[in-house]
């Protein structure tokens, strides 16, 4: 008898089980719900996107090619603003501290962060206090803080420099943001003070989630504070501290309120950044062209696209790395 018929008289128990989804043979799951419905659901999110994000990416990117000085008569220039923007110094000099701004201060922010939450771990008197007067800057919006400490830098009255001269420093008193050795780096650690909150208490949850039986087995071993912290702590916070790191560089690479509000750029583009220079340029300074600035949009997202992608590449590797 051929294997087909000998097939059609299993028993119904016998017969071969099917192992793929009802879904790949053409059979509708009844409780999945039609396109219809997905669609209802997910049309205003697509919309807002659309409209709010896609569309004015797109738009940057087709008006980088024009030159939009008569907006009623566009004229095509092609490639003409992205050649022009490499021979703009100011540009240079903006890319230059928005990457100083992106790859230097995030260490501050978490190093900052880092230490206070060790003070919180430590139990240091007042902890409850401190942690709530710690975290309340991240609460306060960008305008407030920078007005608070343009009146810290104040030359004249500024609670800095009052502490200074209180000191005998006199000759350390400055124009912090007035003079351009030192209007950036004043900028850094005004930055820093914001998110130092925000950076303890992801610090501290690490911190308790650390394993206590390797802590109390360092502290049997008469292991110091400093020799904890460098050999144990550290290292099994590396990945939350990288983490940390790269949420602070891509927030920098875009930082663009509190330099407006403080310094404006200046003094003579000292602390000038991307952000800056394209709202100067595209609003600020009645050129009425919307191209140029279009084009420098365009080169700072595929700049700030790859920056991101290098980041994301490392903290893979060394996460392979650590196992």
């Amino acid at each position: 008898m051929s294997a087909p018929a000998d097939a059609a008289r299993l028993p119904a128990a016998a017969a071969p089980r099917r192992w793929w989804p009802a879904a790949r043979r053409g059979e509708r799951d009844p409780g999945a719900p039609s396109w219809l419905t997905l669609m209802a659901f997910l049309a205003p999110a697509l919309l807002l996107y659309a409209g709010l994000t896609a569309y004015p990416v797109v738009r940057t990117f087709a008006d980088s090619l024009y030159d939009l000085e008569n907006m009623d008569a566009p004229r095509f220039v092609g490639l003409a603003h992205f050649v022009a923007i490499w021979s703009d110094e100011t540009f240079l000099r903006a890319i230059r501290n928005t990457l100083v701004w992106s790859f230097v201060a995030p260490f501050l922010d978490v190093a900052t962060g880092l230490l206070l939450a060790l003070c919180l771990y430590a139990g240091v008197p007042f902890a409850r206090f401190l942690r709530i007067a710690w975290f309340t800057p991240v609460l306060l919006s960008y305008v407030v803080v920078s007005i608070l400490w343009l009146w810290i830098y104040n030359y004249d009255w500024g609670a800095l420099n009052l502490a200074l001269r209180a000191l005998g420093l006199d000759g350390w008193a400055r124009a912090w943001l007035g003079e351009s050795s030192t209007a950036l780096a004043a900028l850094m650690v005004t930055h820093a003070w914001k998110w130092a909150g925000f950076n303890m208490v992801v610090c501290l949850a690490a911190l308790h989630a650390l394993p206590s039986e390797v802590l109390e087995a360092a502290e049997l071993d008469h292991c110091g504070w400093a020799a904890k912290l460098r050999h144990i702590i550290i290292p099994m916070m590396r990945p939350t501290l990288l983490n940390l790191y790269i949420l602070a560089f891509i927030g920098k690479m875009k930082v663009f309120d509190l330099v407006w509000i403080m310094t404006q750029g200046g003094p003579m583009w000292s602390t000038e950044t991307v952000s800056t220079y394209v709202y100067k340029r595209a609003f600020a300074w009645n050129t009425f062209d919307l191209g140029y600035p279009s084009a420098i949009a365009v080169v700072w997202f595929i700049i700030v696209l790859a920056a991101a992608a290098v980041l994301h590449l490392a903290f893979r590797q060394r996460e392979k790395l650590e196992y």
